[in-house]
């Protein structure tokens, strides 16, 4: 969990940056125009719908940004729920930078605070049995890293954060491979010439692929949409003998029924690609004059 004085790390800068960049390139004409530079406010974000909360620290490094006399002040840590009207954080400073950072901090507090929910489901979904929910690569460009972290948050872990992170043949890397015996190839290819730092990993959609993949040594084995039944039967024949992960078309309505089928990881896409945004918003008003 993120609490309110974790460090910023410098690697979520340029992506603040950039973002900052994308709304303000010609500056807050509005603002400018509309509102005297003297003038002063303070607000507060507040959640609009249930959810889980992450991207506190990204939205405070927005306000900062923009100008380093806005105050920040979290009243909640990421990773934890809010209802409908709790307030999550105070700002004051400037009435102009509170306007130019509103929209880029509410942006990316909303998309990773709906990225944490959508998983805290998930999460919620499979109490009560072995699996733990896991993340893929479907991430937005450019917020991979605050997706991931908001995963955690929801109380899901994360497989790879890159291709070099770990083997993990897919079907497209056994087309390439070729021939019957490609499950067993490509995994003897990968142990003889990877790491032997990085697990190796094999996607199979047959239980006749997943025996292949267990009797060429796989360190894990990605059961790609095969219904419960079979599922079932490859956790009885793998026996612990390697990680399994269930994988394709994994639904908040399905995921239950993949978890009681025993294996140990269930990735899904959805937790990324299709999370709602949580709604957030910063109502603010202007403070006592002298």
């Amino acid at each position: 969990m993120t609490t309110p004085d974790t460090p910023f790390p410098a690697s979520w800068d340029p992506i603040v940056a950039l973002a900052l960049a994308e709304d303000l390139r010609g500056g807050d004409v509005t603002s400018r125009v509309t509102v005297p530079p003297e003038v002063a406010a303070r607000g507060v974000i507040v959640a609009k719908a249930p959810g889980t909360l992450s991207g506190l620290p990204v939205a405070a490094a927005v306000f900062a940004r923009v100008d380093p006399a806005v105050r920040f002040r979290p009243l909640l840590a990421d990773g934890e729920t809010v209802r409908t009207g709790t307030v999550v954080a105070e700002v004051a400073g400037p009435a102009r930078s509170l306007l130019a950072a509103e929209r880029v901090a509410l942006n990316l507090l909303q998309r990773l605070s709906g990225v944490a929910t959508e998983t805290a489901r998930y999460v919620a979904a499979v109490v009560g049995t072995r699996a733990r929910i896991i993340d893929t690569r479907k991430t937005t460009p450019g917020l991979r890293e605050l997706e991931k972290a908001a995963v955690r948050h929801g109380g899901g872990h994360n497989h790879r954060f890159g291709l070099g992170d770990g083997v993990l043949i897919k079907d497209n890397h056994l087309a390439a491979v070729g021939g019957a015996d490609r499950v067993t190839q490509a995994v003897r290819r990968a142990r003889a010439a990877a790491p032997h730092t990085l697990r190796i990993e094999v996607e199979v959609t047959t239980l006749d692929e997943a025996v292949e993949a267990l009797a060429a040594g796989a360190d894990v084995i990605l059961l790609d949409n095969m219904d419960p039944a079979e599922m079932g039967r490859a956790v009885d024949h793998v026996a612990g003998r390697a990680l399994l992960e269930a994988s394709g078309s994994v639904t908040l309505e399905t995921v239950h029924a993949v978890a009681r089928t025993g294996v140990d990881l269930i990735s899904v896409g959805a937790l990324t690609h299709s999370a709602p945004a949580l709604d957030l918003s910063l109502t603010f008003a202007l403070e006592p004059g002298p």
